[in-house]
């Protein structure tokens, strides 16, 4: 690396306070400038560039700086960042390279501050201060007098990995290697949970691509104390293929005593050093992670013990005496306080409301009743997310005994009122660890009998380690690639005195909470019950999970229990899907409806869409018993129309609203319920009956909707490719050297084949936004003829392209496959796939089931709090039709990063809308894509998406 310093000298001396501060410059100089150790002495450290033009002396000086010395030097430069040009308050040497931008982006993500010239978007000059507090520059120029045309525009710092619907609050990824010099290990600990192989992929893969060298502990805890390369295997990229679409964890998982004793962590302790590894990325629950936040806090005092009974040597000692770890959760219960999910959470939810789904089927045709038992010892989330997505008739959860009389009493009252409405079957969900508000355990067996009591026919089935079974589905898939990707690049950046960070999920963001906190809070929860104190349970438990129990309990008492609106509050609410099917929609009708009852409104569905209201006024007051099982239904059962208002009839859709005095509208759909919404909006000003609250959930497979990163469907529809895709991998695997161009919906918007490409390991993907350059497309080849090459012989060799349908007008996916087959020169065979609209899905998914649900209880909610301020209004000769206040009232309900928001119509058509594109105008994934490429080893040359022009 020929960087010489541009002041004209070859050596620099900088002098430290102590040796910690010593080690701190040299990680920094090694890491991100690139500098190697070339001697070490007594009083110091000498760095010097692979060429040598530079060398860099470090000095232990009681008279430099200390370290809250630095601190504060670092506070000063940068209260002077945009008043003062750093160069002349100290100096410094300036360093010449040829790639500044990536090294400002690298230095960024390290968390400095950075005084750029002549601007950030066209750097020519970058400045920074050091550990040490002295000021670095780095140029483009060769001299200090030379002059150079300004660099290729910076790539800005992205605000992380997003979801389906996700985003990394602690660092930002440009794409480059970190160029860390760790040796990072993975293990997986506790229960095993699917998903768990996704993440020690990704960790691998991850720590390889910055250039780190992975390891994989066998066993757990075991494969620690016990050792050796039998159980700690360095693995290379091609170790770890395949493993996406396998359940369980392929490196194991076991209980081990030994590591609960200090001898047994001293062992460890040696093992890793021996190994040469410096980072630990643990997947495990609560137990797991409590050990491995242990693990590091004697990490110090145990790496002593080893040097002073000469079982290492001091090199050994300096150079390990810090430990950095992580944590990811994998837990099947999602009993980790902080995080809205845990891998494997999301695929034990699919198996249970997929059981119960069966159940559902068989107790409604002999008109029986079935307890059903599921895991959750100290966490009833399994228990009530299944309740929503299943419409069990109760569930019994550790968090929430019946509190207002005994729990036989209100479960028999409720099944009781339930089956007097008409409802042939009954469904009673119970957590393993469900008690009484005197902690007395609930059997199944218990539960039965009091329903028997009642005269129904009534089963238990004990769903079982069936709910780890099974790969993981789509969700999981994802959200443990990004938190392992997350992960690595959290201990590359962690400092000593960086508390061990848990790589979690907000909403829809990856962000790194403190795992000492989260395990704390944890274990709370567990304690508040042992001590009967179940308020303090549930205010410690996620504000989601205490969200999605009231709206059960609001739910199930629809119709039956006095409504909790007095007479004047309650309103009349309508509802119509617009657009293609999507899965969640019937979910969003039954919420929407069973919530409206419990408040006391009155729930209408419009059918058809509004051609279907303009044409035959198809209203029609939402039935309690006949939207029994909209849940487990696919589709739109209220049907759905792709005709906005204005090409149908908006005057007669106008008569209508003022017919039935709506006081409130809900619609679902996608793009072209958001063009509805935006036009009953602009005809408030025409037709009085639009004054109303109106409200649009976001509900298709393409989830191109403005506003939100996240729509009903897009889960369902990864699955459903997801599952597809495995399948067509697994042939292309057994035929070997083959490859399969699948073709994927989701219109002008990539997210589908994003998401989907990243979930099933696909070779390469092709979006809208990107096109299919030629150039691209012969790397792509050249790419793939490499990898069959060095793959030859080998099993799960198959490889997929995802192309989605409007990547390219000309390049169709019969024709990018025959291209393919031709340039690879008989080295590998192509065939096509095409899934069709089996990627709308069967059976909607718990997320959108659960989902949907949380969607339209909000969207109600909405309409109650958004209904006297545009009320008011409602006769008005002159609307105010630039009012903000009242435009506010007209919003999409969507999920922006961390947050569930509404936003107005308004602000999101005129101005986050690119309407000939059906598209928002900022991609909130695009980052997630390049995660993708990455994992597969595939070199994108499009960088910006949209920017490239394609054989459109």
């Amino acid at each position: 690396m020929k960087w010489p310093v541009v002041n004209g000298v070859s050596c620099v001396t900088y002098y430290a306070h102590d040796h910690e501060l010593v080690d701190n410059a040299v990680r920094f100089y090694t890491n991100y400038l690139g500098l190697t150790i070339h001697s070490e002495t007594d009083n110091g450290v000498y760095l010097a560039s692979d060429d040598s033009l530079l060398v860099l002396k470090l000095v232990v000086s009681k008279e430099a700086p200390d370290s809250a010395e630095v601190k504060k030097i670092h506070k000063r430069f940068e209260e002077d960042l945009n008043i003062v040009d750093w160069r002349s308050r100290a100096p410094g040497f300036t360093l010449s390279i040829a790639d500044l931008n990536s090294t400002i982006l690298k230095l960024q993500q390290a968390g400095l501050v950075l005084q750029i010239t002549p601007n950030d978007l066209y750097p020519n000059e970058a400045y920074f201060i050091d550990p040490l507090g002295n000021l670095v520059g780095l140029t483009t120029t060769a001299n200090p007098l030379s002059l150079v045309p300004p660099v290729k525009k910076l790539d800005q710092p992205n605000e992380g990995y997003i979801m389906s619907a996700t985003v990394s609050e602690a660092t930002n990824n440009n794409g480059a290697p970190l160029k860390g010099s760790k040796n990072v290990a993975v293990m997986t600990s506790g229960g095993d949970a699917p998903g768990m192989n996704a993440c020690v992929r990704a960790v691998v893969r991850a720590a390889i691509y910055h250039e780190c060298k992975a390891f994989c502990v066998m066993e757990g805890y075991e494969g620690l104390v016990r050792g050796g390369k039998e159980y700690i295997k360095e693995m290379s990229w091609q170790d770890v293929r395949g493993l996406l679409a396998e359940g369980g964890t392929n490196i194991g998982t076991a209980r081990c005593k030994a590591f609960r004793e200090r001898p047994g962590r001293l062992q460890a302790c040696q093992n890793m050093i021996e190994a040469g590894i410096d980072a630990l990325i643990v997947c495990g629950g609560d137990g797991s992670l409590t050990g491995a936040d242990l693990f590091r806090a004697e990490w110090p005092s145990l790496i002593k013990e080893l040097l002073d009974t000469n079982r290492i040597n001091q090199s050994q000692y300096h150079t390990y005496k810090h430990l950095n770890i992580c944590g990811t959760v994998g837990s099947i219960d999602n009993d980790m306080a902080t995080t809205d999910a845990t891998i494997g959470a999301y695929s034990a939810l699919a198996r249970v409301c997929q059981a119960i789904d069966y159940i559902d089927a068989t107790a409604n045709s002999h008109s029986r009743a079935f307890v059903v038992e599921v895991m959750g010892r100290h966490c009833g989330w399994l228990a009530l997310m299944a309740g929503i997505a299943t419409s069990a008739d109760y569930i019994m959860i550790p968090e929430k005994p019946s509190s207002s009389k005994g729990w036989k009493e209100q479960m028999c009252e409720i099944v009781s009122k339930h089956r007097s409405k008409g409802k042939r079957k009954t469904i009673v969900i119970v957590a393993e660890g469900a008690v009484t508000s005197e902690l007395e355990p609930i059997s199944s067996k218990e539960v039965r009998d009091e329903l028997v009591k009642l005269g129904l026919d009534t089963r238990i089935t004990t769903l079982g380690h069936v709910q780890r079974g099974g790969t993981a589905v789509a969700y999981d898939r994802i959200l443990a690639t990004l938190q392992g990707v997350e992960a690595v690049k959290a201990v590359l950046e962690c400092t000593p005195d960086t508390p061990s960070p848990l790589i979690a999920v907000v909403e829809n963001k990856i962000v790194r909470k403190s795992l000492v906190e989260a395990v704390q809070i944890t274990k709370s929860v567990a304690e508040a019950i042992e001590e009967k104190n179940f308020d303090k349970a549930m205010d410690l438990r996620d504000s989601e999970f205490v969200e999605h129990l009231h709206n059960f309990i609001a739910m199930n008492s629809a119709n039956h229990n006095e409504p909790s609106l007095p007479v004047e509050k309650r309103k009349k609410i309508a509802i119509v899907n617009i657009g293609a099917p999507a899965g969640g929609m019937n979910s969003a009708v039954y919420a929407m409806a069973t919530y409206c009852m419990s408040r006391g409104h009155t729930p209408y569905a419009i059918h058809n869409g509004f051609s279907g209201l303009a044409r035959h006024e198809s209203v029609n007051l939402i039935d309690w018993l006949l939207i029994q099982g909209y849940n487990s239904v696919g589709g739109s059962e209220i049907g759905t129309n792709r005709a906005t208002p204005h090409e149908t009839d908006i005057g007669m859709i106008a008569y209508y609203f003022e017919k039935y005095q709506f006081d409130g509208l809900i619609l679902v759909g996608g793009f072209e319920a958001f063009v509805s919404l935006d036009e009953l909006e602009k005809a408030r000003c025409t037709y009085p009956s639009f004054r109303i609250p109106m409200v649009l959930i976001p509900a298709t497979i393409s989830n191109n909707v403005p506003g939100t990163e996240y729509s009903l469907g897009a889960d369902t529809c990864l699955n459903a490719l997801v599952e597809y895709c495995d399948v067509v991998k697994q042939s292309a695997s057994a035929t070997r050297d083959r490859t399969f161009v699948i073709e994927v919906q989701g219109g002008n918007s990539g997210y589908i084949a994003t998401f989907a490409s990243l979930a099933v390991g696909a070779q390469i993907s092709y979006v809208p936004e990107e096109g299919v350059a030629l150039d691209q497309l012969e790397a792509d080849i050249a790419s793939l003829r490499k990898q069959f090459a060095s793959e030859k012989g080998m099993s799960k060799s198959g490889k997929l392209i995802l192309k989605s349908s409007n990547a390219s007008k000309v390049l169709t996916t019969q024709v990018l496959a025959d291209i393919v087959k031709q340039e690879a020169h008989g080295e590998f065979d192509t065939k096509t796939a095409i899934p069709g609209h089996v990627q709308q899905g069967g059976l909607p998914s718990p997320i959108d089931r659960t989902r949907a649900a949380r969607f339209a209880i909000r969207s109600v909610q909405f309409i109650e709090d958004s209904f006297d301020t545009i009320n008011k209004h409602h006769y008005d000769v002159d609307f105010p039709i630039e009012n903000t206040e009242l435009s506010n009232t007209a919003a999409v309900l969507g999920v922006k990063s961390s947050h569930l928001k509404f936003t107005s119509i308004r602000k999101l058509y005129d101005f986050e809308t690119e309407l000939g594109r059906r598209m928002p105008k900022k991609i909130s994934w695009k980052f997630t894509r390049d995660v993708a490429d990455r994992l597969v080893g595939r070199e994108r040359l499009i960088k910006e998406l949209g920017q490239v022009p394609s054989l459109a």
